[in-house]
């Protein structure tokens, strides 16, 4: 068994949970003793840890490996981090079993948990420095594919309220076009999770080549971070358990409102009344008055 791949996302505990039943006896008393006792192992010595087992430290090595981490320090480190999300297996592991109450609860508790964990890493010089490339854009291109194509379409709607064109094409060769046409005082915004969307890297990679700004929303160090001036990185803790719910997305959308809230607050007196005036007619044909 190897869960390596989703090391950086997974809650071990919940790893533990579905690699039990393919576990020797041995190395299973190991996974019972961290399962219950979560807290207590994160701080337990590997000798500690097999005599509270009753088991023998090569044994704690072997379960370590079985579960997909590279060494009991490395497990340790792992699990901590799972802790640090504050969430158990019992707590965010959706079954096909839970009732919908059970579901309802466990959503919106895993969301919630995963954006205090994106709040508390991301970092505010690096917003500050986007506000201010995206206050002073004569144009802004939101780049994404799939999820992160729904979060540049979300922030397509909203930053022209600032009086500045906006795109958000979500086609491989709209983009490629669009990068292409774009220039110095114009933005590019590269949203993806992974940073390793081809499309979205390639058109941030043209943007920068024409001489646009060029921000980065993302959740992982790679290679396309190389064409960014700005880099917001939103860290989640994406789950790869069948029924959780992807929060990369939502984590991006609350960024998204981040900065179109703090350029709104750049613009002036001036900007702010042509919004509330604008809000106003909105309201206006959503209850079907037109005058």
């Amino acid at each position: 068994m190897d869960q390596r791949a989703s090391h950086t996302d997974d809650n071990l505990l919940e790893l533990i949970v579905r690699a039990k039943p393919g576990l020797r006896k041995s190395d299973s008393r190991v996974a019972d003793i961290v399962l219950d006792r979560p807290a207590e192992a994160v701080n337990m010595t590997l000798a500690n840890l097999a005599e509270a087992a009753g088991v023998s430290e090569p044994t704690v090595i072997r379960f370590c490996t079985a579960i997909g981490c590279k060494g009991y320090r490395d497990m340790r480190a792992w699990l901590a981090r799972s802790l640090a999300f504050a969430r158990t297996t019992s707590h965010t592991a959706i079954s096909s079993e839970d009732d919908l109450a059970t579901i309802i609860t466990k959503v919106f508790d895993y969301n919630l948990s995963n954006l205090n964990w994106a709040q508390g890493r991301l970092k505010a010089e690096h917003v500050e420095a986007a506000v201010k490339l995206l206050s002073d854009a004569r144009r802004i291109e939101f780049f994404g594919v799939g999820a992160s194509g729904i979060v540049a379409l979300d922030a397509q709607q909203k930053f022209p309220l600032f009086g500045c064109p906006c795109g958000a094409p979500t086609d491989a060769h709209q983009m490629f076009m669009t990068a292409d046409m774009l220039g110095a005082g114009d933005v590019a915004v590269a949203i993806s999770n992974t940073g390793n969307t081809r499309e979205v890297r390639e058109a941030l990679m043209v943007a920068r080549a024409r001489g646009a700004s060029t921000i980065a929303l993302t959740g992982h160090e790679t290679s396309m971070l190389e064409h960014c001036d700005v880099v917001l990185m939103v860290e989640t803790l994406e789950n790869t358990d069948l029924y959780t719910p992807t929060v990369s997305r939502l984590s991006h959308l609350v960024v998204i409102d981040i900065l179109a809230t703090a350029v709104s607050l750049r613009r002036d007196g001036a900007h702010h009344e042509r919004l509330r005036q604008m809000k106003a007619t909105l309201a206006r044909l959503r209850s079907g008055r037109i005058d």
